[in-house]
């Protein structure tokens, strides 16, 4: 499996698989997305490459937000063996 969606797929989320009155099936396809408000870009041929996480709903790789924030182990023990900042002895 591709990373980017392939012509053939490209041209089956559109509808559109040839040009048509003059016009390039890439820009047809191309303004068919915009009205889908499906994110793509276009290359530098005029072609729209679309991302196949974005269409099979996959989440980008970027890792969630931890749950608790982190704290070293001497914040930690702040609590414990320093109270305000004056140390226990």
């Amino acid at each position: 499996m591709t990373l980017f969606l392939n012509d053939e797929e490209v041209a089956e989320l559109t509808g559109i698989k040839r040009g048509k009155d003059g016009t390039h099936r890439y820009d047809l396809q191309v303004q068919q997305l915009r009205k889908m408000a499906i994110p793509f870009y276009v290359s530098a041929i005029g072609k729209p490459v679309i991302a196949r996480g974005r269409i099979e709903g996959i989440k980008d790789a970027t890792p969630a937000p931890p749950e608790e924030e982190w704290q070293s182990d001497l914040e930690k023990a702040k609590g414990g063996i320093w109270a305000g900042n004056q140390r226990r002895i």
